[in-house]
């Protein structure tokens, strides 16, 4: 029988890093303080549902929403020209995609607000032509776009990664049988794909609708997104109770994601890149 002392390390890691606070945040989002003393209670969560923070719920999903249709519109393309027999530099577009991803995702950030600045580059240029400058930061449009530029690469390469694993072979039998080439992607490059795309669309989703850096930069406090409103309970208002519910929400919806990522992508080809 084989010893099962090398599993310790990484139960200890478990144990310490995710089972532990995962416990923590349950706990404090189920209990709060009343008279001096620590109730069980379900007002956190019940607190969760106001209007007010419904809102700022409605307007994560809805801009995460926008950014992962975005992604997907211009992601999807960009896989598929990738991924073609007769694109001999996917390698080199592959690494021009994922270097900006090696640079710190705050810095990342922060170049945009030189870019969509009131003197920045983009209204400087349109300064040398005599036109009007715009106001782009602090929009929900400067968030979505931080987050495109962020997120994109999530949503491409698991939809490359499925492509170019795909069996050429049933292409070239669907144009043998006389099927043109809407129909061969609509009824055999599409649905292969799916599971990549699922993938993409959960990758990009998800941290999309948490974000706070992006949000914080370039929607300043006009563009309060869910994931703001957990950081100003833990960091401002010290309301760790109400923080942890607004965080098991979230917990909540990235499990279903999985769920749904596993029940459609069982080989795990659309990850298989990351």
């Amino acid at each position: 029988m084989k010893s099962k002392a090398g599993a310790y390390p990484y139960l200890a890691w478990m144990l310490i890093f995710i089972i532990i606070p995962v416990a923590l945040i349950f706990y404090y989002s189920l209990t709060a303080a009343a008279d001096g003393r620590t109730v069980l209670t379900l007002g956190n969560f019940a607190r969760a549902f106001e209007p007010v923070y419904l809102k700022v719920m409605w307007r994560s999903v809805s801009l995460a929403f926008v950014c992962t249709v975005i992604s997907l519109g211009f992601g999807y393309p960009a896989a598929l020209i990738m991924a073609g027999r007769d694109f001999d530099s996917n390698g080199t577009v592959l690494f021009l995609i994922i270097m900006p991803m090696w640079m710190n995702f705050l810095l990342r950030t922060y170049a945009w607000l030189t870019i969509l600045e009131k003197n920045g580059l983009i209204n400087t240029a349109l300064g040398f032509f005599n036109l009007p400058k715009l106001d782009m930061l602090y929009t929900s449009s400067a968030v979505i776009l931080g987050m495109v530029y962020n997120f994109m690469p999530f949503m491409i390469l698991p939809i490359y990664t499925v492509l170019s694993k795909m069996d050429r072979s049933i292409i070239e039998a669907a144009q043998d049988l006389g099927a043109n080439s809407w129909n061969v992607f609509f009824r055999v490059i599409l649905p292969l794909s799916v599971p990549g795309v699922v993938s993409g669309v959960t990758m990009v989703f998800m941290p999309a609708v948490t974000t706070f850096i992006v949000s914080d930069l370039l929607g300043g406090k006009q563009v309060e997104m869910i994931g703001n409103l957990i950081e100003r309970q833990f960091l401002t208002v010290y309301d760790w109770n109400f923080g942890s519910a607004l965080s098991v929400i979230l917990m909540f919806m990235i499990l279903i994601s999985m769920a749904v990522v596993s029940a459609v992508d069982k080989e795990g080809e659309g990850s298989a890149v990351l």
